[in-house]
């Protein structure tokens, strides 16, 4: 029972839907509730298996394969997970030496310390389905402090006392989604959602070019000042590109935050760049690509090249026309420490891209999207979003 509820907990908070995040919180719950370690790494695995649950059809897409690669990939992220939490996890007999009982308080800070091993690299790189994620929902506005109420709450949940936290987060929830609102689009800004599948970036013409640009001038309204286009959406970026792009924007005072692809002696870097008609600038650089589709570390150690490079920790605000944005390209709103690292940099609006081609048939872009938006929220942050599917 405590499986498969796991396994529906996980399934129903990520399925797409922001004000679905908060049923995560019940995981810590049944994590500590399991009666043996097995029973922990189960419970775990069912968690994190059914929240991923896109990831072997995405990857079969990805490499036009079939879904073994992805079968493969999907069990060998959830160990990571499920170990964690099955190490930290402590028996019955454990504690009561103390008067401490399976789900006692002595339980609160192992899930504290899987939790954040869970948010923060090397573990936290494959951290998806993060509980904490539900922060935005229960706690809307409510920033750092919200964060921490939620990390208190999700401590209780691993209690004898998940009862009443689980009520109290309840009231909260019901609350929420009586008053929720979406984050409103920054003034002067506009995403730009594009329909081109895998041709995006791989199509490196003049004539592909120029008809963005043509997008992008009609999608322009009069207080138009920054446009948002996907990830990977220039191709290579190459002096050629952004003179061609620079002569497209001529006559207006439109910037153009778009994705692309820089190539480096050991690689490339996945960035967002700014164009204008005065200029153009690589103005963030992924911190953390798509594992093993991207990012590719054992090249390096093997001295080859190749492969995206991951920034883990650089660039986690940029600042352009004098506003200071949190830039999110694709993985890194999976995951849980680009968007907190961000934040910290206080700043005015959170934009977000993807080139989510190869997640037809999943949700994985629906997830991707209610991240963002609830970690929006959290903050009282604007939100700017664009998609290639």
């Amino acid at each position: 029972m405590l499986i498969a509820t796991s396994g529906a907990c996980g399934w129903t908070a990520w399925s797409g839907h922001v004000l679905t995040l908060p049923v995560a919180v019940l995981f810590p719950a049944l994590w500590a509730m399991s009666p043996s370690r097995l029973t922990a790494v189960l419970v775990s695995a069912g968690y994190f298996l059914a929240a991923s649950r896109g990831l072997p059809q995405g990857v079969a897409n990805f490499y036009a394969a079939d879904l073994w690669p992805g079968l493969l990939l999907w069990a060998a992220a959830s160990l990571s997970f499920a170990g964690v939490h099955a190490t930290l996890w402590k028996g019955q007999t454990e504690g009561k030496s103390r008067g401490e009982g399976r789900t006692g308080m002595a339980m609160a800070p192992r899930y504290l310390a899987a939790a954040m091993l869970m948010g923060m690299p090397p573990l936290g790189i494959t951290g998806w389905a993060h509980p904490l994620t539900a922060t935005g929902v229960l706690f809307p506005g409510w920033g750092w402090w919200g964060l921490g109420a939620m990390t208190a709450g999700l401590a209780m949940m691993t209690s004898r006392y998940w009862p009443a936290a689980a009520m109290v987060l309840g009231g909260f929830w019901l609350w929420s989604t009586a008053t929720w609102t979406s984050p409103n689009l920054p003034e002067g800004w506009k995403g730009v959602d594009l329909e081109q599948g895998q041709k995006l970036g791989r199509d490196g013409s003049l004539d592909h070019h120029r008809d963005l640009i043509a997008t992008v001038r009609a999608a322009a309204g009069e207080k138009t000042r920054f446009v948002v286009l996907p990830e990977s959406a220039l191709g290579f970026w190459t002096p050629t590109v952004a003179r061609l792009w620079q002569e497209g924007l001529r006559g207006s005072d439109l910037i153009v935050i778009a994705g692309a692809a820089v190539i480096n002696a050991g690689g490339y870097d996945n960035v967002m760049v700014a164009i204008s008609a005065g200029g153009d600038r690589v103005l963030y650089r992924e911190r953390m690509p798509v594992p093993v589709s991207m990012w590719q570390p054992w090249r390096t150690w093997a001295g080859r090249d190749g492969g995206a490079r991951a920034h883990l920790f650089d660039n986690p605000a940029v600042e352009i026309d004098g506003n200071r944005i949190a830039p999110l390209i694709c993985y890194e709103q999976l995951i849980l420490w680009p968007v907190l690292q961000s934040m910290l940099h206080s700043p005015i609006a959170i934009v977000a891209t993807g080139n989510g081609w190869w997640t037809d048939g999943t949700s994985i872009v629906a997830i991707q999207k209610a991240s963002v938006i609830a970690w929006a929220n959290l903050f009282g942050l604007p939100v700017v979003t664009a998609f290639n599917i």
